[in-house]
């Protein structure tokens, strides 16, 4: 089960609503950030928290709903906090509305549907030498730094363009991946897909562009959605070569 309060703030503040969410495992600080909508079902913010390391992630999504009975606006979240997708709605009491009140409470959504986990926050920067990148992966859970390092081995097309290392706690390089260039059907631009073998197991997202970024040499990471796209297959992902 699931408990919380959400109040929105004010209008010059950088993040819309602010608010917490508890279980019997966890109390979390959450905020809501507007983001751009590419569609009309796009979600209309981005929930935040701040893990363990102190960086700011993003635990999920969030969208305005209204009510189909009773016309009342609400919000639905998405969420992930390392523990499975999960959820929620924020909705008014009545003594809440009666008293124009922003406050929300946050209660569980019950639903039979599959999801996707929105928990991922991450940024790839493209270095100035050796076509190599650095970039970080964090959610709630865990905060990993790593390198994109060009795959001299390549001799496919299916074969990774870069390995993905990190580092240990003495400095060695560790390989816990491999990324693929690629480029969108639907938009033409280009992306990489990323295969990561993180603390939670094998993790499949991607970095893109936004507008903002497109023609710079940093990337968002985002969750991998299935679509038309072709994507490189993840067996043997994180073998030397394939």
């Amino acid at each position: 089960m699931f408990a919380g309060t959400l109040t929105k703030t004010a209008d010059t503040a950088a993040a819309v609503f602010t608010g917490t969410i508890h279980n019997t495992k966890f109390d979390i600080a959450i905020q809501l950030e507007t983001r751009a909508k590419m569609s009309e079902r796009s979600p209309d913010y981005d929930v935040t928290a701040v893990n363990k390391s102190g960086r700011k992630v993003r635990i999920g999504t969030a969208w305005n709903e209204t009510g189909n009975t009773s016309g009342n606006p609400y919000i639905s979240m998405q969420l992930d906090v390392g523990l499975g997708p999960f959820r929620v709605n924020a909705v008014q009491t009545q003594e809440a509305r009666n008293a124009k009140s922003e406050d929300y409470e946050i209660i569980p959504l019950v639903s039979n549907g599959t999801m996707k986990s929105g928990s991922i926050s991450g940024e790839l920067t493209a270095m100035d030498a050796d076509n190599a990148f650095a970039g970080y992966i964090a959610n709630m859970m865990f905060d990993l730094d790593f390198m994109l390092i060009e795959n001299d081995y390549k001799t496919e097309e299916t074969h990774p363009d870069y390995r993905i290392e990190v580092s240990s706690p003495k400095g060695k390089p560790i390989r816990v991946g491999s990324a693929w260039m690629a480029k969108s059907t639907r938009t033409g631009n280009e992306y990489l897909s990323l295969l990561i073998n993180t603390p939670d197991g094998d993790l499949r997202v991607n970095a893109v562009q936004n507008e903002e970024q497109r023609g710079g040499q940093t990337f968002s990471i985002i969750p991998f959605v299935q679509s038309d796209d072709q994507q490189p297959d993840a067996s043997g992902g994180l073998s030397l070569v394939a």
